[in-house]
């Protein structure tokens, strides 16, 4: 049987990968996300979760915040030697971008009031660090405050130098009348890219995907 490496507590929970290093993994205590808030609201509140973060050097785990009532965490990013996440307290009204390194202090980088912000896909995008969300609608909190609309087969992967890059799915040759794929089906992904009002910049075939090591290929 091989060597099991084991952290300082086991607790049966799944460690995710954080792309762009291979050092820290992190957990979330459940799969409560900001949408769900809407109808945490309806049933008289939420017990809180916890975002935990797992060094693969020392066997650690780190947690920058107790668990509160009301109060939750999204999927965290490295980006910027810094690993970034928001958290969501429901009780202040408030959704705060921290920038944090393990056994650090977490620090405060803005705050948003929940009311301002749609929670359907609120998220951190890189390149660079910005707090977005996205529906019909893909919209931009932070640094900079944009807006536009896009199909709904579109879905937007990073931000980078002033250009937002989405992933487009298309489908052709689905028999609508049987409800299956024809002999002449092809399914495909095309990479496009808008500017901040929308306005797509440039199209082609390819379907975006990010490697644990932070870096982008097209396929």
């Amino acid at each position: 049987m091989p060597k099991l490496n084991r952290f300082e507590i086991i607790s049966g929970t799944y460690v995710e990968k954080i792309f762009g290093q291979f050092r820290i993994g992190y957990s979330m205590s459940d799969t409560t996300d900001f949408y769900d808030m809407v109808e945490w609201s309806k049933k008289g509140g939420y017990r809180g979760s916890i975002i935990s973060f797992y060094d693969y050097d020392n066997g650690r785990i780190y947690e920058p915040f107790q668990k509160q009532r009301n109060v939750l965490y999204g999927k965290p990013a490295y980006l910027k030697n810094y690993f970034w996440f928001l958290q969501g307290d429901y009780n202040k009204g408030k959704i705060t971008l921290f920038r944090y390194l393990p056994d650090e202090i977490p620090e405060m980088i803005i705050q948003l009031n929940i009311a301002d912000v749609d929670p359907y896909n609120l998220r951190i995008i890189g390149e660079d660090v910005h707090i977005t969300s996205e529906d019909d609608d893909f919209v931009c909190y932070y640094p900079e405050s944009f807006r536009f609309s896009k199909d709904s087969h579109e879905g937007v992967t990073m931000i980078a130098d002033g250009k937002v890059y989405l992933s487009a799915w298309v489908e052709e040759g689905w028999d609508d009348e049987n409800d299956c794929a024809s002999e002449e089906y092809n399914y495909y992904e095309k990479v496009i890219v808008r500017d901040f009002n929308g306005t797509v910049l440039s199209e082609e075939l390819g379907s975006l995907n990010q490697r644990p090591d932070g870096t982008w290929w097209i396929s």
